[in-house]
């Protein structure tokens, strides 16, 4: 089966009972795709597919065909971070930082959109991460600092 993931095509076996974020992690060896609860719920293991905040812990492999699929590997590099990843380095928005792969593309996927974001739809959007830390308030700073430096670089 085939799957874009951050921009390269890979070919993937398709077993019917693998979930996406197994595949990612142990046959790509993406660890940055992280798995929380396995479930569904806490949104550690979020990916964009085909740019849609998605968790991959309960998606089965065959649902990523044909589509593109974004992990935090895929957002930017150390020498050129996306916005929202400079963003969280500045304003110390992670601890552990075992959320916040999944909290990274939400907010990633929320910026993409391009429209002015209120500190009240961030909150919402995020909301579904379950961040054990508490850091969420200096993380709803960090997406707003990155939507200003996009807000400049435009």
């Amino acid at each position: 089966m085939k799957v874009c993931v951050n921009g390269r095509s890979v070919e993937l076996a398709n077993a019917t009972s693998t979930k996406a974020a197994y595949a990612l992690r142990h046959e790509l060896g993406l660890c940055d795709v992280r798995i929380g609860c396995a479930e569904g719920y806490c949104g550690a293991c979020t990916v964009l597919v085909d740019g849609k905040p998605t968790t991959s812990c309960d998606l089965p492999l065959w649902a990523l065909e044909d589509k593109s699929v974004t992990t935090v590997r895929g957002l930017g590099s150390p020498k050129r971070p996306h916005a929202v990843q400079s963003a969280f380095v500045e304003e110390q928005a992670g601890q552990c930082g075992y959320c916040l792969s999944g909290i990274l593309m939400t907010s990633a996927a929320l910026l993409d959109t391009g429209r002015p974001l209120t500190e009240s739809e961030i909150r919402a959007a995020l909301d579904r991460h379950l961040c054990r830390c508490g850091a969420h308030g200096r993380m709803v700073k960090a997406v707003l600092r990155a939507q200003a430096a996009l807000r400049e670089q435009a």
